[in-house]
C-alpha cells in the first residue's frame, strides 16, 4: 500500500506528543500507527457507490480491536512488524487497548465478519448501528458473583472513526429531539481494494447546556437534555426490567432506523431526485433480527409525509427494500411492544403499523383466511401488542434463518403458518465467520503451517482448506499441527496468568465453553457434568481421565437473576477443586472475566474441545462452533444449530455428539418428568442437591435454590427443566469420557482435529455473504 507507513508513524508520534517510537506510551503509539494507517487511505472511502449499496441495520457490531485487522487487510502488518522488532517492542503491545465491544455475542460478531467479507468480496455493504459509549459492560467477579462496570472502550481514543457532525440527522420522539450524529469507521476489505463503511450513531441534545437555567442556579435542570439524549447511546442492552427500560430501548431502537433511513434517503434523492421508482434498485436493507424492524413503518412514514407517495407504493418500496434475518425461535425473544409504550415513544409511527395491519388483513382474506381464528396467528397487533417478527415476515420480501436446522424449524413450527403462505420468502443462510479474523490473525503458527503446505489462497477461498487432506495420515505433519496447538495453549495459560492471575498447566486437555450466558446454552449442564467427574474421581468410580482444565467464559445479562445464579455456581465449584489437594492434579475450573473478541482471539486456537451442548433446536446457529473447528477443535455438542452441518461436513467420527435431538423432545415434551429421573439416578441427585445440601454458598441470595427449582418444580412461565439438562445428562456425560478416553492416542486424537480443520471451508462467512448477494440483496 504505502511506503510511507513507517514514516509518518514517527512523524505522528513527533507532531502529536514530541515523542520517538522508544519513548512513546503504549495509547501513543496506538494512536500513531492508527492514524498513519487511516491517512494510507487515500479518497476511495466513501459511503456512496455506483452499484446497488446494501445497508446492514443491526443493534450490535461486535467489531473488537480493529487494528490488527486492519493492518492485515491493508497490507501493513509485516511493514508494522518490522518497526516493531526494529525497536525490540511485542508485536502484541496493543492487546491492552480495550475492545470496541459494542455487541453481546453471535449477533455483534456475525455484523462484523459480514463487513470483512463483504469488502473483501468487493460488495458494498455498509453497516449501520449505535456508538455505544459503554458497550455492553465490563466484567468482573467478586465473591464469585458477576459485577458489572462501565466498559469505557473509548478510553484510548478512537483513531479509527471520523466524526461526521455536517451530517448529523434530527431525531423526533413524543416528548424529546435530539441529533443522530455519525462517527465512520473504514471497513477494510482483503487486500484494501475494497473500502466500506460502518457509520454508527451518537445521540447528541439540540441544546447541551441551559445557560439560563444554570445563572438560575438550576444546574440539574441546565444539563437536563444532554443527560436524555446522551442516555440514548450510552449502554447496549439497558435493563428493561421496568416501563423506563423498555422505552429507552425502544428510543435506541427507532434511534439509529430512523437516522439510517434519513441518511440513506437523502443519498439517494441527490442521485436520483424525488423519483423514487428505483429505490429498490440502489438501496437493499438488510434487518439483522427484530430490533431494527421499525424501519419498516418509519421508511413508509418518511415516504408519505415528506415525500407525498401513496401507501400502496411506499409499501411496495418498503417490501422490495428490506429483508430480515431470524436468529431464534425462543417466542420470547421475538420482540413485542405494548401499544401503550409504542404510543408513548413514537406515536406518529404507530399509525403506519395500523396501516400495514390492515393491508395484512386484506391478504389474508385473499389467502382464504376469513375469519378472526384464522388471522389471529399472523396478527401484527394483537391484544395490545405489536409483534416485531410479524411485522418484518409480512413486510419483507426475504426471511432467512441462520442455519439448515433452524431454518427448516422456522418453516415446520416455529413460523409454519406464514411459510405456508409464503413459502418462497423464506430460505436457509448458514452463518459462517471470516477467516481472516479467526485463523490468519488468531492464530499466525496454523496460517503459516497451512500456507506452507497449501499456499496462502485460502486467505480469500477457504474451500481451499480441502487440500491438507492429503495430508491426515501423515504422523510427521500431525506432530507439527499438534505442536502448533500447544504453543496455542502455553500463550492461552500466559494470557490467563496475566489477566486473572491463575496458573494453568498447558499439558492438560483445555475443554471451552464460552459464549453469552442463557439457559438454552446450558452452561449448568456442563457445571453439572464437572461435578459429576469430581465425585467420579473422589470415589474411585472414574479410574482412567486424562488431566483436563474447563475454561468458561460468558456475560449475564445485568437483570438476568438465574443466568448470575450459575455464574456464581461455577465459581464455587472452581473454588472448591482448587482447595482439594486430591483433585486438583487432574482437574481445574475457570470461569474467564470479561469475556470478549479479543478473549476469544486466544482461546480459540487453544481449545482441544468446543462446547457446543445447546437443547436441540434452539441455537439458531452458532459461529463459535465454527470458530474452534477452524482452528482445530473437536465439538462435544448436541445435534443442534450448525452443530449438525460442522458434523456433516468433518464427520461424526470426528466429533462427539450426543443428546436429545429435535424429534426425540418432540415426543418427550408433554410427558416429560425431571424428578422421576432425579429420583432414579443417585448420580443426577448427587450433583443436582448440591444447589440446596450446603455444599455451596450463594450468601442468602436464594439463587441456587431457585435453580434448583426451576429444574424440579419449573416456574410461573415454564415447565420443569424446559431445557432438558436431566435427560442429556448421562448421554453428556459419557461422550465427554469418551472424548477424554480418545485423547490418551495422541496421533488419533489430532487426527480428529485435523480433519475438523480441513473441512471447515463451507463456514467462511465469504460464503454465507456470496450468497445473500446473490439470493437476496440481488446485487450483481
Amino acid at each position: 500500500m504505502d511506503n510511507n507507513f513507517k514514516t509518518n508513524i514517527e512523524t505522528i508520534l513527533d507532531l502529536d506528543y514530541s515523542k520517538t517510537i522508544k519513548d512513546a506510551t503504549t495509547v501513543e503509539l496506538y494512536n500513531a500507527v492508527s492514524k498513519a494507517a487511516m491517512k494510507t487511505l487515500g479518497r476511495d472511502w466513501s459511503l456512496d457507490a455506483a452499484e446497488k449499496k446494501v445497508c446492514y441495520l443491526s443493534a450490535e457490531f461486535l467489531i473488537g480491536r480493529l487494528i490488527y485487522s486492519n493492518l492485515l487487510n491493508m497490507g501493513l502488518l509485516n511493514q508494522f512488524v518490522e518497526l516493531m522488532s526494529e525497536h525490540n517492542l511485542d508485536i502484541r503491545i496493543f492487546e491492552d487497548i480495550e475492545d470496541a465491544a459494542l455487541g453481546n455475542g453471535g449477533l455483534g460478531r456475525l455484523a462484523a465478519c459480514f463487513l470483512d467479507s463483504g469488502a473483501t468480496n468487493g460488495i458494498t455493504l455498509n453497516g449501520y448501528g449505535i456508538r455505544y459509549k459503554y458497550g455492553l459492560f465490563k466484567q468482573s467477579f467478586e465473591n464469585g458473583f458477576q459485577m458489572e462496570a462501565p466498559d469505557d472502550w473509548q478510553k484510548a481514543g478512537d483513531p479509527w472513526s471520523v466524526r461526521k457532525e455536517n451530517e448529523r440527522i434530527q431525531i423526533n420522539f413524543k416528548n424529546q429531539s435530539v441529533y443522530a450524529v455519525p462517527y465512520d469507521t473504514p471497513v477494510i476489505g482483503y487486500g484494501g481494494k475494497k473500502i466500506n463503511t460502518l457509520r454508527l450513531w451518537q445521540a447528541e441534545p439540540l441544546e447541551a447546556f441551559d445557560f439560563v437555567l444554570f445563572n438560575e442556579q438550576k444546574y440539574d435542570r441546565a444539563v437536563k437534555s444532554r443527560d436524555e439524549a446522551e442516555a440514548i447511546s450510552s449502554l447496549l442492552y439497558p435493563n428493561d426490567t421496568t416501563d423506563a427500560g423498555k422505552k429507552l430501548r425502544l428510543k435506541q431502537q427507532y434511534f439509529f432506523a430512523s437516522a439510517s433511513l434519513q441518511d440513506i434517503i437523502k443519498r439517494f434523492k441527490e442521485k436520483h431526485g424525488k423519483d423514487f421508482n428505483s429505490f429498490a434498485n440502489e438501496f437493499a436493507i438488510q434487518l439483522n433480527d427484530t430490533h431494527p424492524v421499525v424501519a419498516i413503518p418509519e421508511l413508509i412514514r418518511i415516504l408519505m409525509e415528506e415525500e407525498g407517495i401513496s401507501f400502496v407504493k411506499a409499501f411496495r418500496i418498503a417490501k422490495e427494500t428490506f429483508a430480515y434475518t431470524n436468529h431464534t425461535v425462543m417466542a420470547e425473544a421475538l420482540e413485542k411492544w405494548s401499544v401503550p409504550l409504542f404510543k408513548a415513544v413514537i406515536p406518529n409511527v404507530y399509525k403506519y403499523v395500523i396501516m400495514i395491519q390492515k393491508a395484512l388483513v386484506k391478504d389474508l382474506k385473499a389467502f382464504g383466511k376469513i375469519t378472526k381464528e384464522e388471522q389471529a396467528p399472523y396478527m401484527i397487533i394483537d391484544n395490545g401488542l405489536i409483534y416485531m417478527a410479524r411485522l418484518a415476515i409480512y413486510a419483507t420480501h426475504s426471511t432467512n434463518g441462520v442455519a439448515q436446522l433452524h431454518t427448516d424449524i422456522l418453516k415446520n413450527d416455529a413460523l409454519h403458518e406464514w411459510y405456508e403462505i409464503y413459502p418462497e420468502r423464506f430460505n436457509n443462510k448458514t452463518n459462517g465467520i471470516t477467516q481472516r479474523r479467526w485463523l490468519a490473525l488468531a492464530n499466525m503458527e496454523l496460517s503459516g503451517f497451512i500456507t506452507d503446505k497449501i499456499g496462502n489462497s485460502w486467505i480469500t477461498d477457504l474451500d481451499k482448506l480441502k487440500g491438507l487432506e492429503k495430508y491426515v495420515n501423515n504422523n510427521a505433519v500431525l506432530k507439527e499441527y499438534g505442536d502448533i496447538k500447544r504453543i496455542k495453549k502455553r500463550q492461552l495459560a500466559d494470557y490467563i496468568y496475566k489477566l486473572e492471575g491463575i496458573t494453568v498447566d498447558p499439558d492438560f486437555i483445555f475443554d471451552i465453553q464460552v459464549k453469552r450466558l442463557h439457559e438454552y446454552k446450558r452452561q449448568l449442564l456442563n457445571a453439572f457434568s464437572i461435578l459429576d467427574l469430581y465425585f467420579g474421581l473422589k470415589d474411585g468410580r472414574i479410574k482412567e481421565f486424562n488431566p483436563t482444565t474447563f475454561i468458561f467464559g460468558a456475560k449475564a445479562a445485568p437483570g438476568y437473576f438465574r443466568a448470575k445464579g450459575i455464574i456464581k455456581y461455577i465459581n464455587e465449584i472452581a473454588k472448591m477443586i482448587d482447595a482439594d489437594k486430591e483433585v486438583r492434579n487432574k482437574m481445574q475450573v475457570i470461569f474467564v472475566s470479561n469475556y470478549n473478541v479479543s478473549y476469544a482471539e486466544k482461546l480459540t486456537p487453544a481449545a482441544d474441545i468446543s462446547e457446543q451442548i445447546s437443547t436441540a433446536g434452539t441455537e439458531a446457529s452458532g459461529t463459535g462452533n465454527m470458530k474452534f473447528m477452524l482452528n482445530g477443535a473437536v465439538t462435544l455438542g448436541t445435534y443442534d444449530g450448525a452443530n449438525v452441518e460442522i458434523v456433516q461436513q468433518a464427520g461424526e467420527e470426528n466429533n462427539y455428539i450426543f443428546g436429545a435431538r429435535v424429534e426425540d423432545i418432540e415426543k418427550i415434551s408433554k410427558t416429560y418428568q425431571p424428578k422421576e429421573l432425579y429420583n432414579k439416578n443417585p448420580r443426577i441427585r448427587k450433583v443436582l442437591d448440591t444447589l440446596v445440601d450446603g455444599t455451596f454458598d450463594d450468601a442468602g441470595t436464594g439463587m441456587f435454590k431457585e435453580l434448583y427449582d426451576s429444574i424440579l418444580e419449573g416456574a410461573s412461565w415454564h415447565q420443569p427443566d424446559h431445557y432438558y439438562i436431566l435427560e442429556d445428562f448421562i448421554p453428556y456425560c459419557e461422550a465427554r469420557m469418551k472424548a477424554n478416553h480418545d485423547y490418551s492416542d495422541t496421533f488419533a486424537f489430532r487426527r480428529k482435529c485435523f480433519m475438523n480443520t480441513v473441512n471447515a471451508g463451507k463456514f467462511s462467512s465469504d460464503r454465507t455473504i456470496r450468497d445473500y448477494t446473490k439470493e437476496i440483496w440481488k446485487v450483481k
